[in-house]
């Protein structure tokens, strides 16, 4: 498991369908060594801080893996790594791979897996595609959201390790499922509400799941 592009950038204006939209999803890669802090990676920030950022969201991560699978349907996928908005691209660690809770440590950063990103209308404006929020969910293809434990520095091509597995065993996968499946699964369900790790975000979409019949 790798990181094979790290990404930032800063909130500005686009014009999009005829509005100003202050966003900061389109990022570019960056060479060097990057501190990571409490709430993001130095030279970057969140436009919107009452759905991006904050402690349970300061580093999101996307497969590299993935970008095939957008390129083959959706041909304005920007070549350029970072076009999801993440901050880290990475190898060889899928959604099915981490759990939420999880500890890895990348570059000397450790980090804990904390949620599913939730697609919102920013990567309709990043890709100028009204349907692009529908197939991202659709997808399965979330990425996943880190907070800091214990901040570090990272570069592309450093090592993601796994050094603690959350006892509950309930995978990013898992949950963006239980986000967005016609069925629920209602075991799984539970015992992702056990998970202590669980964002307050994300309990509290299961919470509303679980009354749903």
């Amino acid at each position: 498991m790798q990181v094979v592009s790290v990404n930032v950038g800063l909130p500005h204006e686009v014009i999009w369908k005829r509005q100003r939209v202050n966003t900061a999803i389109f990022k570019e890669p960056v060479e060097g060594t990057i501190p990571i802090r409490k709430l993001n990676l130095d030279g970057d920030r969140q436009a919107d801080l009452t759905v991006h950022g904050g402690p349970d969201k300061a580093v999101y991560a996307y497969p590299v893996e993935h970008y095939e699978y957008w390129r083959t349907r959706v041909p304005e996928t920007p070549e350029t790594l970072g076009a999801f908005g993440e901050n880290l691209t990475t190898r060889s660690v899928l959604e099915k791979d981490l759990n939420i809770g999880d500890q890895v440590r990348v570059g000397t950063a450790l980090l804990q897996v904390a949620q599913p990103r939730m697609p919102c209308y920013k990567l309709q404006v990043r890709f100028d595609r009204d349907d692009m929020t529908k197939l991202f969910a659709l997808s399965g293809r979330s990425g996943f959201y880190f907070s800091v434990i214990e901040e570090g520095k990272v570069k592309a091509g450093d090592t993601i390790e796994v050094v603690k597995r959350d006892e509950q065993r309930v995978s990013i996968a898992d949950v963006f499922g239980l986000y967005f499946s016609r069925t629920i699964d209602r075991e799984l369900l539970k015992r992702a509400l056990q998970a202590q790790a669980l964002t307050y975000e994300s309990r509290s979409m299961l919470l509303s799941r679980m009354g749903q019949r």
